[in-house]
């Protein structure tokens, strides 16, 4: 399920990853909850977070998010977290093992697609993907373009 289609709960996005659409090519979209400390969603509700630059894992029968960058909050004095710890991920545990059963084939890659606020909780949008090639990179960018020329051409007339 995607971000913004869902059963009536109120969605805020907090950050998208908008290069991960470019990189990868998307087989399968998954919704996770995030376990968090209280400055850590302090400080994603003010939007101080990256998750460009993390990705996916399986370890010990459990998914974690490693690498996401969750800045520190600054009324949090003492206890604040720490920025790039790995965060542990909950999904069912069907789903984790089906996940293991896709992680092993060749070339396939936990990537985040959207950080978001669903009823008040934490959610990751994470994309089961598999890297681009340099060909289908450039493809992306060609529909891209011709899809921009489109809109100019139908906004002129």
């Amino acid at each position: 399920m995607s971000p913004g289609s869902g059963d009536g709960d109120a969605v805020k996005i907090v950050q998208k990853n908008r290069k991960a659409f470019f990189e990868y090519e998307i087989i399968e979209k998954i919704e996770a909850g995030l376990v968090l400390a209280g400055s850590e969603v302090k400080s994603i509700r003010n939007g101080r977070v990256s998750i460009h630059e993390a990705w996916g894992k399986i370890r010990n029968g459990e998914a974690y998010i490693v690498g996401m960058d969750i800045a520190l909050y600054a009324n949090a004095g003492p206890l604040n977290h720490e920025p790039k710890r790995s965060r542990k991920l909950l999904l069912k545990r069907r789903q984790i093992d089906k996940l293991v059963h896709q992680l092993r084939e060749k070339g396939f890659t936990l990537v985040p697609l959207a950080l978001y606020f669903k009823g008040g909780l934490a959610k990751l949008e994470l994309g089961l993907a598999r890297g681009k090639q340099t060909w289908d990179k450039r493809e992306s960018i060609r529909k891209r373009e011709s899809d921009r020329d489109l809109r100019r051409r139908t906004m002129r007339r």
